[in-house]
């Protein structure tokens, strides 16, 4: 296979692998597919951070070859995640290479076992262990549990001062351009701040606490090295980390995201006029049709946000099939410092507000009273809908 090595530094090349075509990641949509990055240090026996998911093993192999000639010369390898988009192809790169060491995190051990069987093969590191690997180069280890599974863990190499930073600091992109600096900056941003909502937000204070820790380890840092998406170098080597700071926090701003489904369109107008009440006091507002929105989106959106407002109409004596599914997904996130609110129409029983309202109460937001309207097709119906939009604006109006 025709797959070349991009060299990173002196001593280290990038052998991952692109996935231009992925556009699904465990219920989150990558719009724009994702990249599987895994890197190759020139020690005195290279030594392989990471490797990729099992149906790309092949692709990240060539590249290896095109460096080192064979992956067989490989005797060490780092698993610093052990999720199957960097471990899967690990089964059979040890089998097939037979390297000497494979490195992960106390958990990480125990995890790459409970899923592959690896056994003894495996072992153990901590914050502070290192391992030579000569050429003037040591890998030093920090264990970042639950950011964002519990094996997960950085690698930095000294004397090419790169951190391997496994998902913290990435992002599901396929691009061409393996530098975030070689990439237009706004979609650094957007695609960044995608992953941190849909991946690491349910994380947040734990990555509020790495970034505490962070300096006290003492780095000196020229690129880091996620292991999806590009990586970062001069001028933006602290971008992420000044992003995922404010992202942690979740400091909500003044504006509020409106998500709704409809059944015969009364609920869209609804939906409409209460978003108009909401812009009139100076809100700024986002709106999610479910019919044709991603669940992924909304989470992104809500991630800064001062309310969210939700609205469905009730068929068979439930919420629409849309709403639930994104408020099961939001619910497992756990955004804070959100408002909520539930609106919608009906024109038999109505229970839709209900299950709405109960869903926002169980993800700990303080919710408003509910707007339930039966059909939504007079002009009182919709000037009581502008006015709540009003009260879910004022309720919001000191972010």
């Amino acid at each position: 296979m025709g797959f070349k090595a991009v060299q990173i530094s002196e001593k280290v090349w990038w052998v991952g692998a692109i996935d231009w075509s992925l556009k699904e990641f465990h219920g989150y949509t990558t719009h724009k597919g994702t990249t599987y990055n895994a890197f190759l240090i020139e020690g005195d026996e290279p030594v392989l951070i990471d490797t990729v998911k099992a149906p790309f093993k092949d692709e990240m192999y060539a590249r290896i070859c095109s460096v080192i000639g064979s992956p067989e010369k490989i005797r060490t390898i780092i698993s610093n995640h052990a999720e199957p988009d960097h471990s899967g192809a690990l089964p059979d790169v040890i089998r097939e290479i037979n390297p000497e060491k494979v490195y992960a995190s106390v958990a990480g051990v125990r995890i790459l076992n409970e899923q592959f069987g690896i056994g003894d093969r495996l072992t153990a590191v901590k914050t502070g262990d290192a391992v030579e690997i000569g050429k003037g180069m040591t890998l030093s280890f920090v264990e970042t549990k639950m950011l964002h599974w519990p094996d997960s863990m950085f690698t930095y190499l000294s004397g090419e001062k790169i951190l391997f930073s496994q998902d913290g600091f990435g992002m599901h992109l396929a691009t061409e351009k393996l530098f975030a600096d070689e990439n237009p900056m706004d979609e650094m941003l957007r695609e960044m701040k995608t992953y941190y909502a849909n991946i690491l937000l349910l994380y947040s204070n734990q990555a509020a606490k790495l970034l505490d820790v962070f300096p006290t380890l003492n780095l000196d840092i020229d690129i880091i090295a996620p292991d999806h998406g590009p990586l970062w170098r001069g001028e933006l080597l602290n971008f992420p980390l000044e992003k995922y700071r404010e992202w942690s926090s979740q400091k909500p701003e003044r504006r509020a995201v409106v998500v709704y489904d409809t059944m015969w369109g009364a609920t869209d107008k609804m939906a409409r006029s209460i978003v108009d009440g909401i812009r009139s006091t100076g809100a700024a507002v986002e709106v999610f049709n479910m019919h044709n929105r991603s669940r992924s989106d909304v989470a992104t959106a809500i991630m800064k946000a001062g309310a969210l407002v939700i609205g469905s109409p009730t068929l068979n004596n439930m919420a629409f099939p849309s709403l639930m599914d994104v408020l099961c997904y939001l619910r497992g996130l756990r955004p804070k410092n959100l408002k909520g609110a539930a609106f919608g129409s009906f024109g038999w029983s109505g229970e839709a507000v209900a299950q709405i309202t109960e869903q926002l109460q169980a993800m700990n937001c303080e919710t408003l009273e509910p707007l339930k309207l039966k059909f939504a097709s007079s002009k009182e119906d919709f000037e009581a809908c502008f006015q709540y939009g009003v009260q879910i604006g004022e309720s919001i109006k000191d972010l």
